[in-house]
């Protein structure tokens, strides 16, 4: 399998998964081992193919992010400035723990064994979490106060386990403070760009890695691709919200982390 084709698989992998509730650090980690696609540069490939995957969301939200539309009045500006606020605030925890554990967290904790426990875990709090949903008091991000912003930027914190996701952890913590899926959902999503932008930049300065002409073809395939999906998943999911619950995405990460844990632990 040459590497154009290994970019195009991860590059479909990331873009389905970064922003379900599932882990698209897990999922990478499982797929890179199987498509043979280890080391330094495959470590910066997925760097790279994350940032496709946020591209994505800026794409998508642009009308809710651009502060500055000339379409918008004095109070949908406002409204959108707050967003950005909120958001700034929620990624200043994972900012201060991600310098301080990142390297651990990379060196010890980046293994299937890790993904797996994860993804049962968080499977197992996404369906309690709907088992004992009452009726929401957040119905929108105007609605969401800068103390829960900051209470879930922390426990966005706990995604620095591979297989928690980002997306499920911000979702969990959201809900659990009274907001909606879609607000959950919503706020999940705009906290990446900051997140996710802040991480890959610091993590393509330490990256050393000569880069080729082969080499930037595949980062450019995999960003590409990564793109495209990532925008498609995104309309599917927040139509897939507005009517159903995540319990569908908590039987997954359960039966998935279940059959990665017996495949690496007969594999042994």
């Amino acid at each position: 399998m040459n590497d154009i084709v290994k970019a195009i698989i991860l590059g479909i992998v990331e873009g389905i998964t970064e922003f379900l509730p599932i882990s698209s650090t897990g999922h990478l980690i499982i797929m890179n081992r199987f498509v043979d696609f280890i080391g330094s540069f495959a470590y910066l490939f997925d760097i790279v193919i994350q940032l496709g995957a946020i591209l994505s969301v800026v794409v998508y939200f642009w009308n809710r992010l651009n502060p500055f539309s000339a379409a918008k009045g004095p109070a949908e500006r406002k409204e959108t400035l707050d967003l950005w606020k909120k958001t700034v605030i929620g990624v200043i925890p994972a900012m201060g723990i991600g310098l301080l554990a990142g390297s651990y967290v990379k060196e010890h904790l980046f293994n299937p064994i890790t993904v797996a426990a994860a993804l049962i875990i968080g499977g197992l709090a996404l369906i309690w979490l709907e088992m004992r949903r009452k009726e929401s008091s957040i119905n929108s991000i105007a609605a969401l106060t800068y103390t829960s912003a900051f209470i879930i930027g922390i426990i966005q914190c706990i995604a620095m386990v591979p297989g928690t996701s980002r997306s499920a952890a911000t979702i969990i913590g959201a809900m659990l403070l009274g907001a909606s899926r879609i607000v959950a959902a919503e706020f999940s999503f705009f906290l990446a760009i900051p997140t996710m932008f802040a991480a890959s930049a610091y993590s393509l300065l330490k990256a050393d890695v000569a880069l080729t002409a082969d080499r930037v073809l595949v980062l450019g395939v995999g960003f590409a691709v990564s793109f495209v999906v990532a925008l498609l998943v995104i309309a599917g999911f927040m139509r897939f919200i507005s009517r159903r619950n995540f319990i569908p995405f908590g039987y997954y990460r359960i039966i998935l982390g279940a059959a990665v844990l017996c495949y690496f632990l007969l594999a042994k």
